[in-house]
């Protein structure tokens, strides 16, 4: 695993000698991705770019497929996840790795990374519309664990009840992202946008009726939500949901860290100069 702490530490070796140039331009030359001939080209950079390792979208592999990348990933230090594991395969995976987590419901597979990630980064809120939209809410709530993340899940609390959905606002208030998944038409989303300060991330799903066309239905509805704090991904992306709301948390979780720490241990500045955090926010 490279990410940016290794990549830090390989620096600081090469400066102090312990390590030679050419052996470090070897290490980085070669851990871009790794070619599985016929199967994958496994991204190890991906946790250096984007601040996640790669994952694998299981549906059309077989359980053979999945074994080998998983197999080079944990052998990089990645955490891996794995999502659209049929049943079959998803009993394959969990013989196989024993430390792997396999959720049947959400079809993912889990295994968390070896070393500690620290106390959680973000808060998300998961939330469905009915229990029929569970499968793909529990993908979103994986991702978003996976992300190192503090997740709830509230279930069932769709508009034909809205005060369902009223007497558990408390449970949204410390939010920083929330996932919003519902089938039929799709109108969850929009009423959360409008009694909550963070942002929507809209998920329609395929639960519904002949004229809710397999999601098209709610995927319009959500498109044109007139509450501004809403965003949507695609039909049953529970995946894509739970990782925008992970990436929103987290930074949000890393500020509210950098400024306790800060807090904590406040600057002095030197004398005779003007400390201008004091004044952030004022400027033009």
């Amino acid at each position: 695993m490279l990410d940016q702490a290794k990549l830090l530490e390989l620096l600081t070796e090469v400066r102090n000698g312990q390590v030679a140039p050419s052996e470090a331009v070897s290490r980085i030359r070669w851990s871009p991705f790794e070619n599985l001939e016929g199967v994958a080209s496994i991204d190890h950079h991906r946790r250096l770019r984007c601040g996640y390792p790669e994952v694998v979208f299981g549906q059309g592999k077989t359980a053979d497929q999945i074994l080998s990348i998983l197999e080079v990933q944990i052998q990089h230090g990645d955490a891996s996840l794995v999502t659209r594991v049929s049943p079959e395969v998803g009993q394959v995976l969990a013989n196989h790795f024993p430390r792997g987590q396999y959720n049947v419901l959400g079809r993912t597979f889990r295994i968390p990374p070896v070393e500690d990630p620290g106390p959680k980064l973000g808060r998300v809120v998961v939330v469905t519309a009915g229990t029929s939209d569970l499968p793909v809410a529990e993908e979103a709530r994986v991702t978003a664990e996976s992300w190192n993340c503090d997740v709830q899940l509230i279930s069932d609390v769709g508009v034909a009840g809205i005060h369902r959905l009223l007497s558990r606002l408390h449970r949204f208030e410390n939010a920083d992202a929330i996932v919003a998944v519902a089938g039929m038409e799709g109108a969850l989303p929009s009423v959360l946008g409008g009694l909550t300060d963070c942002p929507v991330i809209a998920v329609p799903t395929t639960i519904g009726y002949g004229a809710h066309l397999h999601g098209l239905a709610p995927l319009l509805t959500m498109l044109n939500s007139c509450a501004s704090n809403v965003v949507v991904v695609n039909i049953d992306s529970g995946f894509n949901g739970g990782h925008v709301a992970g990436l929103i948390a987290r930074r949000a979780g890393l500020a509210r860290q950098h400024g306790e720490t800060a807090k904590s241990s406040p600057k002095q500045p030197a004398e005779g100069v003007m400390d201008t955090e004091v004044f952030e926010g004022f400027g033009p």
